[in-house]
């Protein structure tokens, strides 16, 4: 078994390695990873070990979670529009289509058709998000209406995991499960906001208070594991209890530090699911399916393409239009995770489910090449140029050209005074929450969070910012802060202040903007101040 692990280990990294150069994203590594170990290990069937699924489907969970953390209510409704209206069409109309050629033209039973119509719905979050953000396209107006529709793209995952765990029900009438459904899902929420509104907050303050980062984690996946697992008993998923878990967290004060923390598991365990996703792939039912694989994938794009276009062509420009829709073309992650839940339900056919998961994994292998040419493409089709106006709503905006204050004990507090005095914008991150709430009563913006990570630290969008400055007391944590902000922003105008010269010469390699060393200092205005008292004194210096 040792074997394997290394194995596999050693596989996924160096494909991950391969495939980053292409811009092609790690899911495509790690299914392909979970394909070369079924094969060299003949474990086609270890797949359907029960505790391995199990481990695999809390990679989704915390999925779930880190989404739940990110849904901010305040947030759509800044962008009600673009999610409640052009998302929730893009949905409908997608799966409803998709649900009724599955149902008419291929005869699959009308239960299983929903559900691959409203995965095939989905696109990729994690992928175009990422390559929308890096290219700065995000901030375009078709980079609001691509969030927009992704976001609704989120939300609609909670009730398709529904419908699976009430389809999967055998000899129970439709309206039965409903109303069963409906109180089940009643008594779990009022369950989870009487714990998010009473009690989650005065826990995480006696857990903060500890300093210790081992409770800090255990806290988190106590609350993510035991949601999830209260959800379970109650008949529904894993997931809906992490995704309403992750927005119980996203109203607290530690959001970030929390999103931060969870991100190595969630990655792992995530990584554990797409592998197995990958051992699931049979080359020989593809082989012999070969000719309806071919033909179904562009079907599928362009139908959607089409979709997209038509919704966003009575607001948007055909460029614009164009744009929107083959950013959102591909089959998602998330459809991965429906079919792989769905298989596991009975709901779908063995040698469909293989069709459709390669087809996900071609067309999301294919988005980086399409997104990184997409005015090229768009250029193909629409020869006229439009002007691409950045947006200038989107909450990130609010956060460039500003100063990160790092620490926001007295010295931290002073400095954000004179900032504030010069009208300048700023954002502090502290790691006591006590200092944190006080500050946010005053509505300031002070955040808590341990800086030495990089999530917090892109969190207040620290690419963009005009300065960092750096003045905590903590030697050992100031050297780690300093390498992270090195590695994100290359030094560009960041202020240290360290206690003593030894601290000085330990930063000395990160060619540090400006390191101003306390004890010096101290002693340089002592003496200035008695040069200022004493004439003699001066007149000698």
């Amino acid at each position: 078994m040792l074997e394997i692990i290394i194995f596999t280990i050693f596989v996924s990294t160096l494909l991950n390695l391969f495939l980053k150069q292409f811009a092609i994203p790690t899911i495509i590594g790690y299914i392909t990873t979970g394909t070369i170990i079924a094969y060299g290990f003949d474990l086609h069937q270890a797949v359907h070990n029960h505790e391995l699924k199990e481990i695999a489907e809390f990679g989704v969970v915390f999925l779930m979670f880190t989404i739940g953390l990110e849904f901010s209510v305040k947030h759509l409704a800044k962008m009600k529009k673009e999610v409640f209206v052009y998302g929730a069409l893009q949905v409908f109309l997608t799966a409803i289509l998709f649900a009724f050629l599955a149902n008419v033209l291929f005869s699959i039973e009308i239960k299983s058709a929903i559900i691959i119509g409203a995965a095939l719905a989905l696109s990729s979050t994690a992928i175009v998000l990422k390559l929308l953000n890096e290219n700065g396209d995000i901030n375009k107006v078709y980079g609001r209406k691509v969030l927009g529709v992704l976001l609704f793209q989120d939300i609609a995952v909670i009730p398709i995991l529904l419908m699976i765990s009430i389809f999967s029900i055998q000899n129970a009438s439709i309206s039965d499960l409903l109303l069963l459904t409906l109180s089940k899902a009643i008594l779990l929420l009022a369950g989870l906001f009487v714990v998010g509104k009473y009690l989650l907050d005065p826990f995480f303050t006696a857990v903060s208070k500890t300093k210790s980062n081992e409770i800090f984690i255990s806290s988190i996946l106590l609350i993510v594991i035991g949601a999830s697992y209260l959800a379970h008993v109650l008949g529904f998923s894993y997931s809906l209890g992490a995704f309403v878990a992750g927005m119980m967290i996203a109203e607290t004060h530690y959001k970030h530090q929390v999103e931060a923390d969870l991100i190595p598991f969630r990655d792992l365990l995530l990584g554990i699911f797409f592998i197995t996703v990958g051992m699931q792939l049979d080359f020989k039912i593809i082989f012999e399916n070969i000719l309806t694989l071919s033909l179904l994938l562009p079907t599928l794009i362009a139908i959607k393409i089409a979709i997209i276009y038509s919704i966003f062509r009575f607001e948007l420009t055909a460029r614009e239009s164009l744009k929107t829709a083959f950013s959102i073309f591909q089959l998602g992650e998330f459809a991965l995770v429906i079919f792989e839940l769905s298989f596991a339900q009975g709901l779908i056919d063995p040698i469909l489910g293989q069709i459709l998961i390669v087809s996900v994994v071609i067309s999301m292998i294919i988005t980086p090449f399409v997104l990184n040419n997409l005015s090229k493409i768009v250029d193909i089709i629409h020869k006229t140029k439009d002007s691409d106006n950045t947006c200038n709503t989107l909450e990130q905006n609010d956060l460039r050209d500003h100063i990160i204050l790092i620490g926001y004990g007295r010295l931290g507090k002073l400095i954000s005074k004179l900032i504030q005095k010069d009208g300048l914008k700023f954002i502090a991150i502290e790691g006591d929450i006590q200092t944190v709430k006080e500050a946010q009563k005053k509505h300031l913006p002070v955040i808590f969070g341990n800086a030495s990570q990089e999530h917090i630290l892109e969190s207040v969008n620290i690419k963009d910012a005009a300065a960092v400055i750096i003045s905590i007391g903590n030697s050992q944590k100031l050297n780690h802060i300093c390498e992270v902000v090195h590695k994100l922003t290359k030094n560009k105008k960041t202020i240290v202040k360290v206690n003593k010269f030894e601290e000085k010469e330990s930063l000395a390699g990160l060619n540090l903007s400006h390191v101003i060393v306390e004890t010096e200092n101290t002693a340089l205005a002592m003496f200035e101040e008695a040069k200022s008292v004493d004439s003699s004194l001066k007149h000698k210096g």
